[in-house]
C-alpha cells in the first residue's frame, strides 16, 4: 500500500518496501527532512518532544526518531507512551521549537504514522508540510559532527502535568465531579488510553472499572470508536452498573461515551454536549468540519450564537477557530478541542467537561442525549486506487447538484433541507469517505447508499 504523505503527517502500513510501507528508512528519511526544516527556522540550540502511542512497532521507531534527531544535532525529550495531546500542551508548554508523535490514530496496529508539530504545539500547515515533504524527497541532509551531536533526556510522567492543567481550568467542576462519586467504565484499546484517562478519573475520585487498559498495543478490537467495535464496553456499563463508559482511540484524541442503559452516546455528540456545557457557561462562537452533525448548530443557535465550519482536519478547525475566536470547536469523530487548554483534539479534557455538564446538569447521561436534537449519521468509505481523479468525479456530481446549497472546499458537500451528503478523499487513508446526515437512520442509509453507487458507476468510466 502506497505511503500515504498529506498535512495528515506520514502514514503507512508497518514493514515491507520503503515509499510502499512505512519503513525504518523511511521514519529516518521524514524523520531527517522534518529535522532539517526546524534547524533552518530555529537558531542556537534546538529542542523536540517526542512520544509514541502504544503500537507495537512504536518502540522501535521511536527510537529511530530519536536518534535521527540527534544525529542532526538536535536536543530530544522524550516523553516515551503518551497521548497526542499530552504531547502537544508538553511542546507549547514548556517552549519547545517542536514535536513528533508516533502514532496511527485510530488505523489498526499494523499502521503507524509520524505526526509533525510546530514550536505552538499545534500541527504543521501546508506550507510547512510540503517543505518537509520536498526535503525527503531530496536527501539533501547534512548531519552532525561528532562535537554538536544532540542528547536525549526522558520525561515519561507529562500526563499527570496535563491532569494538573485540565483541573486548573475554571469550566472544569472537580469538586462537584468528586462529590458525585460517579462509576465509569473505561475501554482503553489497550494502548496509552488505558493509562491517562483512569489516571485523570481517579483525580476526579471516580470508581474505575478497566477493560482492555493494558498499554500493550495488541488491540482488542478495530480502535476506532465506533459504535460496532464497543459492544464490550455497551456490555460492561451494564453488567457493572455503572454510570457511563468511555472509549477512546489509540492516541487519545477522540473520545465516545456509552450511557447508563449500555446505549452509545455518539461519537457526533461528545463536541455537542462538550460545547452545551461551555456555552452554557460563556458565550461565544463554536466551529466543527463540514463532515460534523448539525446538532452542533443547532445547540449554539439555543444560545444565540454562531456555529462555523471547516473542512476536515485538526488543522483546518483549529485555522478556522482562530479566525472566528470561537470558544470551543472540535471534529464529530469525538474530537474536543478547547483552546483554554490548547488548540488540539484531546479526549481528555473532553472527558473532564462532559462529566463537568453531567454534574451541572443532575441528569443521567441517557437524559442529556435525549436533550439534543436526534439526527443519524451514516458513515462509508469506498476504496480507491490513488491514480483515480476524484475531482473529476466530484465535479460531475457538483453540476449534477447544482441547484441545491454545495460546498467544494473539502471535497464534495451537498445540503439537502432535510439531510447531507459530504464526499471526500481520506487524508489517512486510500478511499473516499462518504457520510450523511438525516433525522431518521434509515434517510442517512439510502442517501449513503445512493451517493456510493453513483461514485462506483463514474469510477466504471474513468
Amino acid at each position: 500500500m502506497t505511503l500515504i504523505k498529506s498535512i495528515s503527517g506520514i502514514r503507512g502500513t508497518v514493514g515491507g518496501v520503503p515509499e510502499v510501507n512505512l519503513t525504518p528508512l523511511d521514519i529516518v528519511r521524514f524523520t531527517s527532512a522534518y529535522g532539517k526544516w526546524i534547524k533552518e527556522n530555529n537558531a542556537g540550540d534546538v529542542r523536540i518532544y517526542t512520544g509514541r502511542d502504544s503500537r507495537i512497532s512504536g518502540s522501535m521507531f521511536h527510537s529511530l526518531v530519536n536518534n535521527t534527531l540527534v544525529g542532526i544535532g538536535i536536543d530530544v525529550v522524550d516523553l516515551g507512551i503518551s497521548p497526542t495531546p499530552t504531547l502537544g500542551i508538553a511542546v507549547n508548554s514548556e517552549q519547545a521549537n517542536g514535536g513528533i508523535m508516533l502514532s496511527a490514530s485510530h488505523n489498526k496496529k499494523k499502521w503507524n504514522a509520524l505526526k509533525l508539530f510546530n514550536s505552538s504545539g499545534e500541527f504543521i500547515n501546508e506550507e510547512d508540510g510540503l517543505k518537509i515533504l520536498k526535503y525527503a524527497d531530496d536527501l539533501n541532509f547534512s548531519y552532525a559532527k561528532i562535537d554538536e551531536l544532540g542528547t536525549i533526556i526522558t520525561h515519561d510522567d507529562y500526563i499527570d502535568n496535563h491532569i494538573n492543567k485540565i483541573l486548573k481550568l475554571e469550566s472544569v467542576d472537580e469538586i462537584g465531579i468528586q462529590n458525585s462519586k460517579f462509576k465509569i467504565v473505561v475501554d482503553g484499546i489497550n494502548s496509552v488510553g488505558g493509562v491517562a484517562i483512569p489516571k485523570l478519573l481517579d483525580a476526579l475520585n471516580v470508581q474505575v472499572i478497566k477493560i482492555n487498559c493494558d498499554p500493550n498495543g495488541d488491540f482488542a478490537h478495530d480502535p476506532e470508536p465506533l459504535a460496532e467495535n464497543l459492544g464490550e464496553l455497551c456490555d460492561a456499563v451494564i453488567e457493572n452498573n455503572a454510570d457511563l463508559g468511555i472509549a477512546v482511540d489509540p492516541d487519545v484524541d477522540r473520545l465516545v461515551f456509552v450511557d447508563e442503559k449500555g446505549k452509545l452516546f455518539s461519537e457526533e455528540y461528545t463536541l455537542v454536549a462538550c460545547a452545551d456545557y461551555i456555552l452554557s457557561k460563556q458565550k461565544g462562537k463554536t466551529v466543527s468540519n463540514l463532515s460534523s452533525t448539525r446538532a452542533l448548530s443547532d445547540v449554539t443557535k439555543r444560545y444565540g450564537e454562531s456555529c462555523f465550519t471547516s473542512a476536515v482536519g485538526e488543522l483546518n478547525v483549529v485555522r478556522e477557530m482562530k479566525k472566528v475566536n470561537a470558544v470551543i470547536g472540535g471534529e464529530g469523530n469525538g474530537g474536543v478541542i478547547y483552546p483554554k487548554l490548547h488548540y488540539g483534539r484531546d479526549a481528555m479534557v473532553g472527558t473532564a467537561l462532559f462529566l463537568s455538564l453531567v454534574t451541572s446538569r443532575q441528569k443521567t447521561v441517557s437524559e442529556i442525549r435525549s436533550s439534543y436534537p436526534s439526527y443519524f449519521m451514516s458513515k462509508n468509505k469506498i476504496s480507491v486506487n490513488q491514480n483515480i481523479n476524484l475531482n473529476e468525479i466530484l465535479n460531475k456530481l457538483a453540476k449534477e447538484y447544482s441547484s441545491e446549497k454545495t460546498s467544494v472546499i473539502d471535497g464534495l458537500k451537498i445540503d439537502f433541507p432535510e439531510m447531507w451528503v459530504h464526499l471526500r478523499k481520506s487524508n489517512t487513508e486510500p478511499v473516499i469517505r462518504i457520510y450523511t446526515e438525516a433525522t431518521t437512520k434509515s434517510d442517512a442509509d439510502k442517501l449513503s447508499n445512493k451517493f456510493i453507487s453513483k461514485i462506483n458507476q463514474l469510477i466504471e468510466k474513468i
